[in-house]
């Protein structure tokens, strides 16, 4: 985990924060009132954005970042190389970053086993005045996907 400044970022990763940044405007969060945006890096340089989206049977929730790997999905992007993450309130702006949920954190995992790398996650706080530029076999050690259980996943790795 690496504490950085929005400087410190590539173009490529400052483009991903903030369209990560603009997509969370779309936010449907009534119930928790908490606006999550998340924007991927296809392994040739494309970014997919994600947000979340409530729903009144809370488990039906969907978190931005699992919106936006299923939104990559249906283009037929499978490589993933990073992901940001930022998020705010309906009437304050977060101090700290904001991690994926558990849910998301596996999902995360799974397309990095797709994907053939340990996917970068960038998360930030509102004003990106903190940033964590860390991976996903960081945030979910011990991790189980396709290739830890043997699974042959080849067709899917294009």
């Amino acid at each position: 985990m690496k504490y950085i400044n929005y400087q410190e970022l590539s173009e490529l990763q400052k483009k991903a924060l903030d369209e990560a940044a603009n997509v969370l405007e779309n936010s449907y969060a009534p119930y928790s009132k908490f606006h999550v945006g998340a924007a991927l890096i296809s392994a040739d340089g494309t970014i997919i954005t994600g947000t979340n989206f409530e729903n009144a049977a809370y488990s039906l929730t969907v978190c931005a970042e699992r919106a936006a790997v299923v939104r990559a999905n249906a283009m037929g992007i499978k490589k993933i190389r990073s992901i940001a993450v930022i998020a705010r309130g309906d009437t304050f702006d977060t101090v700290e970053v904001t991690g994926p949920c558990g849910d998301c954190r596996q999902v995360l995992y799974e397309t990095s086993q797709i994907s053939n790398c340990d996917t970068e996650v960038i998360l930030s706080t509102t004003k990106k005045d903190k940033i964590i530029v860390t991976s996903i076999k960081e945030l979910l050690p011990l991790g189980l996907g396709p290739d830890d259980i043997g699974m042959d996943i080849s067709r899917y790795r294009q």
